[in-house]
C-alpha cells in the first residue's frame, strides 16, 4: 500500500470511518458472505459510505484482505517462548503460513501480495495497520474467547499452554488454534494461499511454531520440515471441516442430515457404491455418534501419528548423534484430550 498524504488522509474522510472499522467490517463481510460476494462496493454499502471513502485507508481491494487474514490470526491464542539464551518473541522474517500450500513446503513460492509500508500511523495505531499490536486486539477477540467454535467442538483453552509446558501439549494446542480458526472463517485459507501473509499476528503465530519446534530435539535441517507436516495437514483438514460447515450451513441442515443424504446419494450410483462398498468395515470403525464425533477421533489420532513421527526421528537422531537437544525429545506421546 504506497502511502498518502497525512493531512489529506484526515481531512477528507467521512467522520467516525477508520481503518480499524474498515478492517472489522470486511471480517464480519467475509464470514456472513464468502469471498466470492466480496468487493468494495458491497463493504462501502455496508459502512454507508462511497466507495472511494474506503480507499483513503487502503489502496486496493487485495490490500484490504491481507489486512484482514492477518486480523483473523489476531484470534490466535498463542504462548510467550523464548529462544535459548532467553530472547523474548518478537517481530522478526518468515512466515509459516508464506506463499502456495501446494508447493510441500513453507516457503514464499507463490503469488507474492505481501502488504506493504503502511503510511503513517494514526493515534491508536501502534503497528501501523490500523489496530493494535496487542494479538487478538479487534473482532477477533470476541470470537476467540467462545466456548464454543463453529463445529460445536469445545474450543482449546481460554489461555495459552504455559511457556514450560511440554512441546507436544503446545503443539496439539497451537494445532487446535488453527484448526478452529480455518473452520470459524472459511475465507482463510485461500487467502493464505493467494499471499505472502506477513502482517505481525501471521508473523508472531510463524515464529511460536518455529520455537515450539525446536524444543522437540530436531536436528535443525529437520525442523521445517516438521512443521510442513504438521502444519500442511492442519490447514488441509480445517479447510475441508470449514467447506463442509458452510455448505451444511448454507443449505439449512445439520452436519449429520448432510452426511446422511449424501451417502444415500452414493448407494444409488452402482459405480460409487462398489468402491464405498469396499470401505465399509473401515466407515464402521471411524466410531463416534456424529459426524463431528468421527472427525475429531480422525484428527486427534492423524495428529498424534504426526507426533509419534517427530518422536521416531528424535530418537534415531539420538542414536546416530545428529540430535540438536537431548531430554524431552524421546518421551512418549500422550493423546491430546
Amino acid at each position: 500500500m504506497s502511502p498518502r498524504g497525512a493531512s489529506a488522509r484526515r481531512s477528507a474522510h467521512p467522520s467516525g470511518l477508520d481503518r480499524d472499522v474498515i478492517i472489522r467490517t470486511t471480517v464480519e463481510l467475509l464470514d456472513a458472505e464468502g469471498l466470492a460476494k466480496f468487493s468494495m462496493r458491497r463493504l462501502a454499502a455496508e459502512l454507508n459510505v462511497t466507495a472511494m471513502s474506503v480507499y483513503w485507508y487502503v489502496d486496493t481491494k487485495d490490500d484490504l484482505l491481507e489486512l484482514a487474514l492477518d486480523r483473523a490470526f489476531g484470534e490466535l491464542r498463542l504462548p510467550e517462548l523464548s529462544l535459548p539464551g532467553g530472547e523474548a518473541r518478537g517481530r522478526g522474517p518468515g512466515s509459516l503460513l508464506a506463499g502456495t500450500f501446494d508447493t510441500g513446503t513453507f516457503d514464499a513460492t507463490g503469488p507474492v501480495g505481501a502488504v506493504a509500508a503502511p503510511g503513517e500511523p494514526e493515534p491508536g495505531d501502534e503497528d501501523g495497520y490500523g489496530y493494535g499490536n496487542e494479538p487478538g486486539a479487534g473482532v477477533g477477540s470476541r470470537d476467540a474467547t467462545a466456548t464454543q467454535s463453529a463445529t460445536g467442538t469445545e474450543t482449546a483453552a481460554a489461555t495459552a499452554p504455559h511457556p514450560d509446558a511440554d512441546w507436544r501439549d503446545m503443539l496439539r494446542s497451537l494445532a487446535r488454534e488453527l484448526r478452529n480458526l480455518l473452520v470459524r472463517h472459511p475465507w482463510i485459507s485461500p487467502l493464505a494461499g493467494t499471499f505472502l501473509n506477513v502482517g505481525p499476528h501471521s508473523l508472531n503465530f510463524s515464529r511460536t511454531a518455529q520455537r515450539i519446534i525446536r524444543r522437540t530435539g530436531l536436528a535443525a535441517h529437520e525442523q521445517m520440515g516438521a512443521l510442513s507436516a504438521v502444519f500442511q495437514f492442519v490447514y488441509g483438514f480445517g479447510t475441508i471441516e470449514g467447506q463442509f460447515v458452510q455448505r451444511c450451513r448454507a443449505a439449512g441442515v445439520s452436519q449429520d442430515a448432510y452426511f446422511q443424504e449424501a451417502m444415500s446419494a452414493v448407494a444409488m450410483s452402482p459405480g460409487v457404491a462398489e468402491t464405498i462398498g469396499e470401505a465399509t468395515d473401515l466407515m464402521a470403525a471411524r466410531g463416534g455418534d456424529t459426524v463431528e464425533e468421527m472427525r475429531e477421533r480422525e484428527y486427534v489420532f492423524a495428529l498424534e501419528l504426526l507426533i509419534a513421527g517427530i518422536e521416531t526421528m528424535v530418537a534415531r537422531g539420538a542414536e546416530a548423534g545428529t540430535s540438536t537437544r537431548t531430554g524431552t525429545g524421546t518421551a512418549p506421546s500422550r493423546p491430546a484430550g
